[in-house]
């Protein structure tokens, strides 16, 4: 089966949103196991203001969710303009391949 540019880009931008879900959970996973270990309120530990030791896990689980929003709605951009196309007719299929691109969603990593 062939893919074309536009669904090579939506796997792509896809593929960024799940790894950053998985790195996420893990994150969480972790912070949660702590949290846990010391007692503290839900709201105490996860504020990473009064949580200096956890501060930069906390920040980055933020960030995680800002570029998973992002990501997904670049998807869900992809997807509009799939159904636009399909209502248009045929031959409106892919024809700007630029308008997802997997780089240009905000939160990009930094790491």
């Amino acid at each position: 089966m062939k893919t074309k540019a536009r669904d090579r880009e939506l796997i792509e931008v896809m593929r960024r949103y799940f790894g950053a879900k998985a790195e996420r959970a893990e994150l969480r996973a972790l912070l949660e196991q702590a949290r846990r270990a010391t007692g503290e309120d839900i709201g105490r530990f996860y504020d990473p203001r009064t949580n200096a030791a956890y501060a930069e896990a906390i920040l980055r689980c933020h960030a995680l969710n800002g570029e998973m929003r992002a990501l997904m709605d670049r998807a869900q951009d992809w997807a509009r303009q799939e159904a636009g196309a399909l209502e248009s007719g045929p031959g409106t299929l892919h024809q700007d391949a630029s308008s997802v691109r997997p780089d240009a969603a905000a939160g990009d990593r930094q790491a």
